[in-house]
This record gives structure tokens, sequence and C-alpha cells, in this order.
């Protein structure tokens, strides 16, 4: 078998661009940076306010809103 073949397996840190939750577990890679961990995902923590659903009438009504304070 070759030598130096594969890259280097070590304990990396990652961390939620969300929420700054940090994780360690083995990769590859050096640095690992995720959007959203289970620590602030809706589907989690059960916590919908996070959400924005607004619908597209809402969305003119208040472009039309702020148009009209100008």
């Amino acid at each position: 078998m070759k030598k130096d073949l594969h890259p280097d397996y070590q304990i990396v840190e990652a961390t939620c661009s969300t929420c700054g939750t940090k994780f360690k577990f083995g990769s590859t890679k050096k640095t690992i940076s995720v959007d959203v961990c289970s620590g602030c995902h809706v589907v989690y923590t059960g916590d919908k306010a996070k959400t924005k659903a607004t619908g597209m009438i809402d969305k003119f009504n208040q472009r039309l809103a702020k148009a009209n304070k100008k």
C-alpha cells in the first residue's frame, strides 16, 4: 500500500453560524461551519416564531405602506 495516500483524520470543532453552538467530531477538514444546527432548527426546537410566514399580498402591502410614507 502507498504511504501518505489518505488525508489526516482529526478531531475538528464545527460552529453553528446561527446560534454559535460548537460541536466536536472527526473529519479530514480543518474547520467546518454549519448554517443551522439541532439547537436552533425549528424542527428540533418546535419554535415557529423564528420563521417568517408572510404571503405575497402581505409583502406587497408592506412595500405599499413603505412607499406611501415617502
